[in-house]
């Protein structure tokens, strides 16, 4: 079986095939980073537009990188939620009409639900079941995995998502955008014992996090302390220890709470290094071991969505000539 993914939530085109037999066969990414630059962030008209302009040529880019057609595709997935609603239905109503045109199923695909499988387009894969750390721009989850389709949201941000913090204290530090990347390597230059950022809801019981006031703390200290080059590199590497160590915390308390001694981390922070030396150090400490995706696979990307719809149309599911975008879609009602 073949699948077509189609990535278009938010401001990356992602287009990939899945072959059920060879695997991943071809993908492609055009990044909007170069477009949103000038604005600090993500303008959705302009991420909306872009989108039109770029999905139909990458489609035909990929089918002919995997040298085979589109009569010869079984089923197509796309993104259907959460995300930008107008980037969104730049996707949905491609990959619906295309598959309509094909006479082939189609499958709206939930994007943190992708971001969780990615891993599993690697050589090792965890078996089910498993913990999952989801860290992007938009969401923070820790989740219980027993199976394709069967999550159980342990915990989440109950304000500001990982990424969004990391991008959000970037810009008080005056980097440039994105922030996130480029945060983490100004850490790689700062003094640990200069400064220490609270760990915040990590002295309360659950596994929820909250990062807002952590930004707010970062603001607090950048007003208070010279503008000079280390004393950014000092307040960036307090800001990333207090991320990471939070996330360890949590991640040890869930562990603890479940038994699993396997971890997978997706989504756009998961290629974060220092977040990754972090939850390996955690998880060969209880004997157990974490999973990542490739750097090129923590973002959005068509290749998580191809192999997301692939399963999910294997299960039986398909998508009606009504189809829909969802901004908004919980993960447990998967």
């Amino acid at each position: 079986m073949q699948v077509l993914g189609i990535e278009t939530s938010c401001d990356e085109t992602g287009i990939a095939i899945y072959d059920s037999e060879k695997g991943l066969i071809a993908h492609n990414l055009y990044s909007q980073v170069k477009l949103h630059e000038e604005y600090g962030g993500v303008v959705p008209e302009l991420a909306s537009r872009d989108h039109v302009r770029r999905v139909l040529p990458l489609i035909r880019k990929t089918v002919a990188e995997a040298k085979t057609k589109l009569k010869s595709l079984d089923a197509i997935a796309y993104t259907a939620g959460p995300g930008l609603m107008g980037a969104l239905l730049v996707g949905t109503a491609t990959g619906r009409s295309l598959a309509y045109s094909l006479s082939i199923p189609a499958v709206g695909v939930h994007h943190m639900e992708a971001h969780l499988l990615a891993p599993m387009l690697e050589e090792e894969i965890p078996e089910y079941p498993f913990l999952a750390l989801l860290v992007s721009g938009g969401h923070t989850l820790i989740v219980n995995v027993n199976g394709p389709g069967k999550y159980e949201i342990l915990g989440e941000s109950v304000d500001d998502a990982a990424g969004e913090a990391f991008d959000k204290t970037a810009k008080l530090l005056g980097l440039p955008y994105p922030g996130g990347p480029v945060l983490s390597a100004l850490a790689e230059k700062g003094d640990s014992k200069r400064f220490h950022f609270p760990r915040p809801m990590t002295e309360r019981p659950g596994l929820d996090f909250s990062f807002s006031g952590l930004k707010t703390y970062a603001m607090n200290t950048v007003k208070a302390e010279s503008d000079d080059d280390q004393t950014r590199a000092d307040i960036a590497r307090a800001f990333v220890d207090a991320v990471v160590d939070t996330f360890v915390i949590k991640c040890r308390r869930a562990i603890k709470e479940t038994g699993l001694k396997r971890l997978i981390v997706a989504g756009g922070v998961s290629a974060n290094t220092q977040l990754r030396a972090g939850l390996i150090e955690l998880m060969e400490g209880v004997n157990g071991k974490a999973y990542f995706p490739r750097a090129e696979f923590c973002t959005d990307n068509g290749a998580m969505i191809a192999y997301a719809g692939y399963l999910r149309i294997k299960a039986g599911q398909t998508e009606s000539l009504n189809f829909q975008a969802k901004p908004r879609w919980p993960l447990e009602s998967l």
